[in-house]
């Protein structure tokens, strides 16, 4: 079984999360963010390219219930599109408490107010994606 180049999306409305999967499909890395509007699909080339990305992960905002809200109705319409547009295929996962862990990822790592500011969609990404990754090793483990 190939092992697929995942990045991840952590969509929000003024900034989108990127992570990348490294070549093994082990470890999530955080890689900056793209801005969503006229340029998006662009910078999502470029990212692509740079970093060989063949399918889109991509968090969907829940509530702990595990309910869809109106926000995760906006991300799967933006997700969807895009990957039509990028010609990638498309997964979903869950993303419930990922920026919780990533701001507290980033207080442990010593970054102050400012520096998570600037680096929190993408390490919220990369929890995402890392879960996402993670699950994937279970199943395979397992032989499913």
């Amino acid at each position: 079984m190939a092992i697929e180049r995942l990045m991840g999306l952590d969509i929000g409305s003024h900034r989108i999360g990127v992570a990348i999967g490294d070549e093994l499909g082990i470890v999530a890395t955080p890689v900056g963010f793209v801005r969503p509007g006229p340029s998006d699909r662009t910078a999502f080339v470029d990212l692509i390219r740079r970093h060989q990305a063949t399918r889109l992960v991509v968090g969907i905002p829940r509530s702990m219930s595990g309910k869809e809200g109106p926000q995760a109705k906006e991300v799967r319409a933006y997700a969807t599109a895009l990957a039509s547009d990028l010609k990638l295929p498309l997964t979903f996962w869950d993303e419930r408490l990922t920026t919780v862990i990533a701001e507290r990822s980033l207080i442990s790592g010593g970054r102050n107010r400012q520096q998570r500011k600037a680096e929190i969609d993408a390490a919220a990404a990369a929890v995402m994606l890392q879960g996402y990754l993670d699950h994937q090793a279970m199943l395979r483990r397992q032989g499913g």
